[in-house]
């Protein structure tokens, strides 16, 4: 339903990556590694996208990402502080210099009064860290929202990368 949406964004995120020497990494939770497959069905995009990283359990995030197990703890996988965390791992266990980090609820079960399914976290860091950070509530079954989360930081991603100075 979205792919040439989907396709036609993460074209129009390369022509800018490779315009602005940016070097994407992925951390992906729920989304399971779909943004890093629409990113790496464009081709060429070996050009700008340096790695994925799928850590959809807390073992994954910390090994992979150096997500704090505090941090876990404290907030859970699904917070705004393991999406920045995850983003910033990314940074430093990467050869990039942009990264983008999603985690999130995508059910059909999972969700909690709090964290209803749907519950989304994205943070996107440069080398000096956080520049951008938002928790979404996307409606729909598991495939809706987990293809909203891509859509979403892939229009994102795309608006951050107009301005070179990030």
């Amino acid at each position: 339903m979205y792919s040439k949406e989907i396709y036609s964004l993460s074209e129009a995120l390369g022509k800018q990556c490779l315009a602005n020497d940016y070097l994407l990494i992925t951390a992906e939770s729920c989304t399971g590694g779909l943004l890093a497959q629409s990113i790496t069905d464009i081709p060429g995009s070996s050009l700008w996208f340096e790695r994925g990283f799928i850590t959809y359990s807390n073992k994954a995030k910390i090994d992979c990402l150096d997500v704090k197990s505090l941090t876990l703890d404290n907030y859970g996988a699904v917070s705004q502080e393991t999406a920045d965390e995850m983003a910033i791992g990314a940074i430093s266990n990467g050869a990039g210099n942009l990264s983008i980090s999603i985690t999130g609820i995508a059910g059909p079960d999972g969700g909690s009064e709090l964290k209803p399914v749907g519950t989304v976290f994205f943070a996107i860091s440069n080398k000096k860290g956080i520049i951008f950070n938002y928790h979404a509530n996307f409606p729909g079954d598991r495939s809706m929202i987990r293809t909203k989360a891509v859509l979403f930081i892939l229009n994102t991603l795309l608006k951050l990368t107009l301005n070179p100075q990030i």
